[in-house]
């Protein structure tokens, strides 16, 4: 099992910082390579830069939760959630269709079936 993950091109998590601006303040996000590629993925959906998805995506967390707590593990968790529904099908593979274009009450939908079908295995005590 292992050979599958650590046979990984080490340039995937080479961490690589770059500087985005929020709120007109400039800042540095660090993050692995793979996430830089999963965002420049989503972003090219939409068609925007990392810079600005990540301006977009900061200010929208702002807006709903009224604070911004580690930006790049949440990030991280964007790229992993864009995967994983992805796989569920609640965004699809043809990188042509925007997001925004997508019903996120629908999305969401696939990602709420995958969890009541797949739920987390419980922990050994």
């Amino acid at each position: 099992m292992c050979q599958v993950f650590i046979s990984a091109d080490p340039a995937l998590y080479t961490c690589r910082a770059r500087s985005v601006r929020l709120h007109g303040v400039a800042t540095s996000i660090r993050l692995e390579n793979l996430f830089w590629q999963v965002l420049e993925e989503i972003a090219a959906r939409d068609g925007m830069s990392v810079p600005q998805l990540c301006a977009r995506l900061h200010d929208e967390l702002l807006a709903e939760r009224g604070s911004v707590d580690n930006f790049a593990s949440f990030l991280r968790v964007c790229c992993g959630r864009y995967l994983a529904l992805q796989l569920s099908g609640g965004i699809p593979q043809d990188r042509s269709i925007p997001i925004r274009s997508l019903n996120p009450g629908r999305v969401l939908a696939t990602e709420h079936a995958r969890s009541v079908t797949h739920p987390c295995p419980r922990q050994a005590a």
